[in-house]
């Protein structure tokens, strides 16, 4: 399968790996202790197509394809696993309200995020449910001319700095007996109470906690039909597991660049370290863990854009790239010596980042199963 980039992708990426080098690597820190990328930095990357560039020209994104969006996650993986991570869920966001939303909903809650004037977070996780959606406990009751929503979201990416939500909920209607729907809340109109968790992973992606008690949500804030949220959900899983593996694949490349410098460069027993037969086997190593995830994630980019149904290409891309990322950061640090613990040192942030991937969009346990059922053609989760 031929992964080439044509003239166009190459200048693309050429032209956002400078920008990130240039405009965005020297604000991590800044960010990562202030636990929030602010809007300045989503507007900037914008111009590239990160946000809503997957979206077709009419609903005011660029049509990217799958392999050009796949390696732009690629580059943002490679210097910032949080600005991936928020790319990532801005892009839900905005995937959800330009497939599902109504006119209204569009203008209100489409437009201003795509102009970066305004953030996003989807609210779907909760303290008993990650992996398992429809397992969802938040309420949502029909009260005439309003919902009244109630219960605790947990793990929500930029949940404290989202202007606007979107939650996932259990519905009771007189046409929806305790079906998950999803709705959008404009914290302004409808402020939600929420704090932020601290985790030593993604620290600039502002993980959070949502405590929505008695919020009255107004019928015309029902995000597409009642009772269809999984439906409404499942075509992303695909596209979140694809985005997670390019992330990691960017960051496994990260590190090992990192260690062939420092291998050149630092010196042991008068000889760069590069030379030492145990060095260079963790460098081949690093290099064919990394080489293998990013064809595992192309090819689940590939299939992707044919429109094939694309569970076990993206399933086997995360479950590999999110694991082989972590293993390739920890050689890194082998290869690194005390340098690689050093929180001045950028490895150490990738370490801990990449530890971070192999939960979401479903934990490596749950792409084992996905993966077994479609070979298998049985399902081992109850």
């Amino acid at each position: 399968m031929d992964f080439e980039f044509d003239a166009d992708q190459i200048t693309l990426r050429d032209s956002i790996r400078r920008y990130l080098r240039n405009e965005v690597a020297p604000r991590i820190d800044e960010c990562e202790k202030a636990r929030h990328i602010p809007l300045d930095v989503l507007a900037g990357v914008s111009q590239f197509g990160y946000i809503g560039g997957m979206l077709p020209e009419e609903s005011g994104g660029m049509g990217l394809d799958f392999v050009t969006w796949a390696m732009m996650l690629e580059e943002a993986g490679y210097y910032w696993g949080s600005l991936r991570t928020i790319v990532n869920i801005t892009n839900v966001f905005l995937r959800l309200v330009s497939q599902h939303g109504d006119a209204r909903q569009k203008a209100h809650f489409l437009a201003p995020v795509l102009a970066s004037e305004k953030a996003a977070c989807v609210a779907f996780s909760e303290p008993n449910h990650g992996s398992n959606p429809a397992g969802v406990e938040t309420r949502a009751e029909d009260k005439g001319d309003h919902y009244l929503l109630n219960g605790t979201k947990l793990w929500i990416t930029n949940g404290v700095a989202a202007d606007y939500v979107i939650v996932l909920a259990r519905t009771y209607s007189a046409t929806s007996d305790g079906k998950p729907s999803l709705f959008l809340v404009d914290k302004a109109a409808t402020p939600i109470d929420a704090r932020l968790v601290d985790k030593m992973v993604l620290k600039a992606s502002g993980t959070s906690e949502l405590f929505l008690e008695d919020l009255r949500i107004p019928k015309e804030n029902l995000l597409g039909e009642e009772g269809t949220a999984l439906k409404s959900m499942a075509i992303g899983l695909n596209y979140g597991r694809m985005n997670i593996a390019m992330g990691a694949v960017g960051a496994a490349q990260a590190a090992l660049d990192l260690s062939v410098e420092y291998a050149k460069t630092r010196k042991q027993f008068g000889k760069p370290i590069g030379q030492f037969q145990l060095v260079q086997k963790h460098i081949v190593d690093m290099m064919v863990r990394t080489e293998a995830a990013r064809a595992l994630g192309y090819k689940a980019a590939v299939s992707l854009q044919k429109g094939l149904p694309s569970r076990i290409e993206c399933s086997i891309a995360k479950l590999y790239a999110a694991e082989a990322a972590h293993e390739v950061a920890k050689i890194a640090i082998a290869v690194h010596g005390g340098l690689g613990y050093s929180t001045e040192y950028p490895l150490e942030r990738i370490f801990r980042d990449t530890s971070g991937g192999v939960i979401p969009e479903g934990t490596a346990e749950v792409q084992t199963l996905i993966v077994g059922r479609e070979v298998l053609g049985m399902s081992a989760i109850v």
